[in-house]
């Protein structure tokens, strides 16, 4: 893999969804997320990497959950996620090399053969898989956002690190 990475970047429909959109009967829109994903997002603070959404959904569901998580950058109504990305680039003074992405779809495989470590959940079309470094097998809004950060701090060997540093300060 190379690198370390120091920053990860996600995309959102199709990550962190299961990429549907639910209305209710006075047609208030609504979407499900994986509570597991937010774990990612802990783990990787818990190192301290950073986490950017690039989305080019633009909702207020979704503001609404990442802000809570406080994501560090988050940009949504993107169509250029490419141009974003090399922004937050400059922003940490870091390397392609040194990003990690996850994306499901046609619009995140420029953004997916760039970086240093990407992956696609299991749903991705297999046109987008193959500009993927990992096919993870959790799909989206099943968790396949911690499945791809997990699989990092595995492979880095720190996952236990950070479950440890988990437990210490979640002491009772």
């Amino acid at each position: 893999m190379g690198k370390d990475v120091k920053l990860f970047i996600t995309d959102i429909d199709g990550v962190w969804t299961d990429n549907s959109l639910y209305y209710d009967k006075s047609g208030h829109e609504a979407k499900r997320f994986n509570l597991g994903d937010s774990v990612g997002v802990m783990f990787l603070y818990l190192q301290n990497i950073p986490v950017a959404v690039i989305s080019e959904e633009n909702n207020e569901i979704i503001r609404d959950r990442l802000e809570k998580l406080k994501i560090d950058d988050l940009f949504l109504g993107v169509n250029n996620k490419l141009s974003i990305a090399e922004n937050l680039i400059k922003k940490y003074n870091i390397t392609w090399n040194e990003v990690a992405f996850i994306g499901d779809d046609i619009n995140d495989i420029k953004l997916l053969e760039k970086v240093g470590y990407s992956a696609t959940p299991a749903q991705a079309p297999h046109y987008v898989k193959k500009y993927g470094r990992l096919s993870l097998m959790k799909k989206g809004g099943e968790g396949a956002f911690r499945e791809f950060v997990e699989k990092y701090l595995d492979t880095k060997g720190l996952l236990n690190e950070t479950i440890e540093k988990y437990l210490l300060i979640n002491q009772i």
